[in-house]
């Protein structure tokens, strides 16, 4: 155990009459609460059953915050009047569920920063696109002008930037974790790209648990608010039935017409909210090119018309709007080969996205910590596009039983390194290799970042 030596004197007795609120994991939204919990004068204290990083036990010590390390200190827990845990720790968790028995109230990060800002929200989700649609939302605001945050399942924290910032808008990547957390908190414009298999662990292996996880991106939400969402998802609009919904609904689709709201015709976004006032852009103009980020376009694009930005603002930001690392990351081009990093990529529809974005022969590099994956919506790309798959895990069956019989090749590796360097040998001038994992990475990978990064150092070393 490895604890922070002065919480004993920062126990509740010694701060009569403070509300105490505890927050569960110590990373970038546990950190951030905590500052903004000690600025508004709570009596703090943080406790991490993992190991935390150095560069987080530095911050928390800055903020003369007192906390633990690989433990759940269950008398400094219990006693909250409130606790924040962070959207990795599911309701499973032993000390969670005790919280649960006794009636402390567990929030989310964003529930609690959202207290103290006036700022105004729109908040992006979605199984896949995500973090794409936030950077690009955001990248809009931006450009034209506005007074915007970026936080969420990305960036900064929230609660931290609430501490030191004031912003007029924040644009939130928000994940299912972070709703189910989620009870008085509001959308001003609230976001649902998609909804397709992923943590099914953290929902009984139901998608309709899932779904309805999903949708509290609509809660509290009154007609003056604005819900966005694609008519062209089956599990979206499935979802959708169940509850009333009070916002403005604006759907988009790439089949057919939706206005208001946004479609694709004659290879051409129309984005219309109001009459008149229309906004038009080829498709070949886009900086994010494949049908998903048609798509992610359209959600932004809606929220920009929403806000009244002017078109000009909006095609020029469209235009030149560069994606997320590890998203689809063209990393070099040797031998005629492209390298593409998809690491982020962590469950099969991520995968099967990035695969009906190439226009030439892949060599798949696959595989991780597989989440009760059903790889058969890859098969007719794979057997259209994939030459070779390279497995990247420990333990690979569930791939090679889903695709031996529709490529001739794959190979088991235990590294990025081997793995690139088995992947370019496979492919010749003119393919491309994909890293596009459809699987977590924990295995053998600190996260996607460190799987992603590995495989852009070993394509250098070709």
């Amino acid at each position: 155990m490895n604890t922070n030596q002065n919480i004993a004197s920062k126990t509740p007795s010694a701060m009569a009459g403070q509300r105490r609120v505890v927050i569960l994991g110590a990373g970038e939204s546990g950190v951030g609460a905590a500052k903004l919990a000690k600025q508004k004068g709570f009596d703090v204290f943080v406790s991490d059953f993992g190991v935390i990083t150095d560069k987080y036990k530095a911050a928390l010590e800055k903020l003369v915050v007192p906390f633990e390390s690989e433990t759940h200190t269950e008398a400094l827990i219990l006693n909250a009047s409130e606790v924040i845990k962070s959207p990795g720790i599911p309701a499973t968790a032993p000390i969670v569920k005790k919280l649960a028995e006794q009636g402390v109230p567990v929030i989310s990060e964003i529930e609690f920063a959202k207290r103290y800002t006036n700022a105004k929200t729109v908040c992006i989700t979605g199984s896949n696109g995500k973090s794409t649609t936030s950077l690009l939302t955001y990248h809009i605001l931006r450009n034209a002008g506005i007074n915007v945050g970026l936080a969420g399942n990305i960036g900064h924290s929230f609660a931290a930037q609430v501490a030191d910032e004031t912003f007029d808008w924040y644009v939130l990547e928000i994940s299912s974790f972070m709703l189910d957390d989620m009870y008085e908190f509001k959308a001003d414009i609230s976001v649902l790209l998609n909804i397709t298999p992923d943590h099914l662990d953290r929902y009984n292996y139901k998608l309709e648990d899932y779904a309805a996880s999903k949708m509290r991106i609509v809660q509290n939400q009154t007609e003056s608010d604005v819900f966005i969402y694609c008519a062209d998802d089956q599990e979206t609009l499935k979802a959708m039935e169940g509850i009333q919904i009070q916002a403005t609904k604006y759907p988009f689709s790439i089949l057919k017409k939706a206005a208001p709201g946004a479609y694709l015709e004659s290879e051409t976004i129309h984005i219309l909210i109001e009459p008149n006032k229309e906004f038009t852009m080829s498709i070949s103009e886009l900086a994010l090119q494949g049908k998903h980020n048609i798509y992610n376009s359209m959600a932004s694009g809606i929220v920009a018309k929403v806000l009244e930005l002017r078109n000009d603002t909006i095609r020029e930001s469209m235009g030149n709007f560069k994606n997320i690392e590890h998203r689809l990351e063209h990393v070099a081009k040797i031998s005629g080969i492209d390298f593409i990093n998809d690491s982020k990529a962590t469950n099969v529809n991520s995968t099967w996205y990035a695969l009906e974005s190439m226009t030439t022969d892949v060599v798949l590099i696959m595989g991780g910590v597989d989440k009760g994956n059903d790889y058969n919506m890859l098969k007719d790309l794979v057997k259209s596009k994939v030459k070779a798959i390279v497995c990247l895990g420990k333990d690979n069956k569930r791939i090679h039983d889903a695709f031996e019989d529709d490529v001739e090749v794959i190979v088991n590796t235990f590294s990025a390194e081997e793995a690139t360097q088995i992947a370019f040998h496979l492919a010749k001038r003119g393919d491309a290799v994909l890293l596009s994992p459809a699987c977590a990475s924990f295995d053998l990978f600190k996260n996607y970042e460190d799987r992603g990064n590995q495989f852009k150092a070993a394509v250098k070393e070709l």
